[in-house]
């Protein structure tokens, strides 16, 4: 973890952090930083001070999120360059409409809002009838409802294909901010299922994955698209990901037009 305060050795050593992250070189980067290697070798023990626009210079090369970037612009002394704003800021306001004009005109197929720690933010009318009983609400975190493999397994009919697919995106989203241990232990755990372990993939592939439910005594089978907003700048909204869920066959559809009005 990333300390939030600290002098040039602790700059220099997270920089030196993220670059393993990134199996960069120190001549890697300053190939792609467009500085020489020694600079960035005096950068990372302490010998040389960054100035603010090579902080973010280096960060942007790197691909440090936003988080992460104020972290290092506090160890090298300067102040924080991506806001942190609470959800009920009037700036971040056309956000959440924009938001609940996504998921709510999605229904009557499920749509759901995340954090980067997959809690559930939001969810519109047709998640929360399908997926309620279930035990996903708004609030829930998905990472818990996984620890529990007895449950995906009776829940995901599909789950060694499902589970496969979610242990490559759990470990492709941890590496991408530097490791999160929270979605490490979820990858662990999803990583010791039999069928996860059996899964062989196809020759050939179909276009998408669904993941097929049994719930209630119905079967949906569903493909997600995923939602983040490419140019934000404040902190929770960058880690916000909106998935939206689409049936793939004709059972599905008729099942979630046929939804009733309400609960």
């Amino acid at each position: 973890m990333i300390p939030k305060v600290g002098n040039m050795t602790d700059f220099g050593n997270v920089l030196k952090e993220w670059r393993g992250h990134r199996r960069m070189s120190q001549m890697d980067l300053a190939l792609t930083a467009d500085v020489s290697s020694r600079h960035i070798s005096f950068l990372e023990t302490g010998r040389s001070r960054p100035s603010r626009d090579m902080v973010l210079h280096l960060a942007d090369c790197l691909q440090v999120p936003k988080v992460d970037v104020n972290r290092l612009l506090a160890m090298a002394g300067f102040v924080a360059h991506h806001p942190i704003l609470t959800r009920d800021d009037d700036n971040l306001k056309p956000i959440h409409d924009a938001i609940d004009r996504m998921i709510f005109s999605h229904d009557p197929y499920p749509a759901i809002v995340l954090d980067k720690l997959w809690m559930v933010l939001k969810m519109n009318r047709s998640a929360t009838m399908l997926f309620g009983a279930a035990g996903l609400t708004a609030g829930t975190s998905m990472l818990s409802l996984m620890r529990d493999l007895e449950f995906v397994e009776g829940l995901i009919e599909n789950w060694g294909e499902v589970g496969y697919h979610t242990l490559s995106r759990l470990r492709i989203e941890s590496a991408q901010a530097g490791g999160l241990p929270e979605l490490d232990e979820v990858a662990a755990i999803i990583a010791s299922s039999p069928a996860v372990k059996d899964f062989e993939r196809p020759t050939e592939l179909p276009p998408v994955i669904p993941a097929i439910y049994r719930a209630g005594g119905q079967r949906l089978s569903l493909f997600s698209t995923f939602t983040q907003f490419g140019t934000a700048e404040e902190i929770n909204l960058s880690e916000t990901k909106i998935e939206m869920m689409f049936p793939a066959d004709a059972a599905t559809t008729e099942l979630l037009t046929n939804l009733p009005v309400s609960n």
